[in-house]
């Protein structure tokens, strides 16, 4: 049989010639993607400044906008009195914690030799440690590898000592950027709104009021909770009689100010102490904090914190972890408002889902309106 005639083989498209317009866009767009992400790698240090004086301008502006309208006093005074005000404060607490400390470590240096000679005849607090472990023997025979150990410590002090320069220009930097960020905040804020399309304007600036509401609450509220610590635990160190109270008590109160694992870390300090001095000391310190951490706990969260951001448990871990990995105790400290403020904003993204936007910036578990709770 024979075949009919061949169909003609379909004719294949064109290739398709890619402009070379298109070519240099991609490649512009890869090459200002990685200029910008090495651009901010660069400026890491600064970025976080900023981020970190933001925050203290958010913690500050409502008593800077309250003492210019009750006062009617200029901005830029009214700005001044706020700052310098709690500059102080801060630095007089520094001066507080870190003078006794100063002191006993200078009489801890001089007393050594003598605490050297009670902890080899056994007596003193140390000298039965030493008795039991055989703790003399042990120096004796290393005595020359801990000599070596400690002039070997005295090697890196330039690297302390510019890591200490550093830490003083980044506070200089920050405190710096927060007056200027204080001073020029309704401009800097009225500039960023004129940014922003006009359907979207009202709807920032409530988010925004909703977000400085939370972080400024949590603030002061954390601030008041650790102050109660600090008093508690002085009038009990009063009580049993340990040494250094100031020390110990404004350790707690600063180490309270840690979301989570604060309450803790001040209270090794002043167990170790009381154990040092004996052992009903130390477990009578022991019970105190483990029933004042249940008292704040259950008690004064609740009570102080009624009125400002509930965050959920997972979301404080989270943030208090990734607080710590990017900046340390500071990050630690930033954590549960930064968390607050991502919460306020993914409920107003679900409250726009549902239709249901509020009129009104609100604070709390609650969701009291703004006003609600300024005039309870």
């Amino acid at each position: 049989m024979a075949d009919g005639p061949t169909a003609p083989a379909p004719a294949s498209p064109p290739p398709q010639v890619v402009p070379w317009r298109t070519i240099f866009a991609t490649v512009a767009v890869v090459v200002g993607t990685i200029g910008i992400f090495l651009l901010l790698r660069e400026l890491s240090r600064i970025i976080a400044w900023l981020a970190v004086a933001g925050f203290f301008t958010v913690v500050l502006a409502p008593a800077v906008d309250g003492v210019q309208q009750r006062l009617r006093l200029r901005r830029a005074l009214a700005t001044s009195l706020v700052f310098f005000t709690g500059l102080f404060v801060v630095v007089g607490l520094l001066y507080l914690f870190i003078r006794p400390v100063v002191e006993q470590v200078s009489g801890f240096v001089d007393d050594l030799p003598d605490r050297v000679e009670e902890a080899r005849d056994g007596r003193g607090p140390v000298g039965g440690l030493v008795k039991r472990f055989d703790l003399d023997r042990y120096l004796d025979e290393n005595e020359d590898r801990i000599q070596d150990a400690l002039r070997e410590a005295g090697t890196p002090a330039l690297g302390v000592a510019r890591q200490v320069f550093n830490g003083l220009l980044a506070f200089v930097t920050i405190l710096v950027l927060t007056f200027l960020m204080l001073l020029r905040g309704p401009e800097i804020t009225a500039g960023i709104l004129t940014l922003i399309p006009d359907r979207h304007r009202n709807r920032v600036r409530l988010v925004s009021a909703d977000a400085a509401k939370a972080v400024s609450g949590y603030m002061i509220g954390n601030f008041l909770i650790s102050i109660i610590a600090g008093l508690a635990t002085y009038v009990f160190v009063l009580i049993v009689g340990l040494p250094s109270p100031e020390v110990l008590a404004l350790w707690v109160a600063f180490a309270d100010l840690i979301p989570m694992v604060g309450a803790t870390l001040g209270a090794i300090p002043a167990v170790l102490v009381a154990f040092l001095q004996s052992t009903p000391v130390g477990i009578a310190t022991l019970i105190f904090f483990i029933v004042y951490q249940q008292f704040e706990n259950h008690v004064l969260q609740v009570t102080v914190m009624s009125r400002t951001v509930d965050v959920n448990p997972l979301m404080v871990l989270v943030s208090v972890l990734a607080g710590i990995e990017l900046f340390g105790f500071l990050g630690a400290l930033l954590a549960i408002p930064v968390a607050g403020v991502i919460q306020v904003v993914v409920r107003n993204l679900y409250d726009e889902r549902r239709g249901q936007l509020k009129g009104e910036p609100t604070v709390g578990p609650e969701e009291l309106p703004v006003s609600a709770v300024e005039e309870a």
